[in-house]
């Protein structure tokens, strides 16, 4: 990233730890999907980050442009809602069904369950759905401010 006055030195990078965190903590995601032509879509959605599996996990409904672009183009950028403190995974979407459905529904009840909605019904919405997890290639983490962008900004690659 030497056009934005990246240095090379890997003094002051990012761990892993602080996306892994970000990740974790953010309610509201954006997913970035495309579909067989490139026409992209970007939305805010609910997810979580599964870091015992190193995969993002979504619902969605089956009729969604989300879904189906991603059951014909699995290229897929999820980040996190600060622009401040960033992280932007790219990976690729798998629909998933069955046991690692169910843990994905699990993780997803767990965080986003407020009392308001028994746990059983949200399982439920989400069951009626369509699942899948995305499978990092690589990640990006950013400190947006001047003081830091420069020795911070971080690149994560999976094989």
């Amino acid at each position: 990233m030497a056009g934005y006055g990246v240095t090379e030195d890997p003094t002051g990078l990012l761990p892993w730890e602080w996306a892994e965190q970000k990740l974790v903590a953010t309610r509201n995601y954006w997913l970035v999907t495309a579909d067989t032509s490139g026409r992209p879509h970007s939305m805010p959605v609910w997810g979580v980050w599964m870091p015992d599996s190193q995969r993002w996990g979504v619902g969605c409904a089956s009729t969604a442009r989300k879904t189906r672009n991603m059951r014909t183009n699995g290229r897929v950028v999820v980040t996190n809602d600060d622009t401040v403190e960033c992280v932007s995974v790219e990976g690729r979407a798998v629909e998933v069904s069955g046991t690692q459905a169910d843990t994905l529904i699990g993780a997803w009840v767990e965080k986003y369950h407020d009392g308001t909605w028994p746990r059983g019904e949200m399982a439920e919405f989400l069951r009626a759905g369509v699942t899948f997890e995305v499978i990092p290639e690589r990640a990006f983490g950013f400190i947006e401010r001047p003081e830091e962008f420069s020795t911070a900004a971080t690149r994560w690659i999976w094989d």
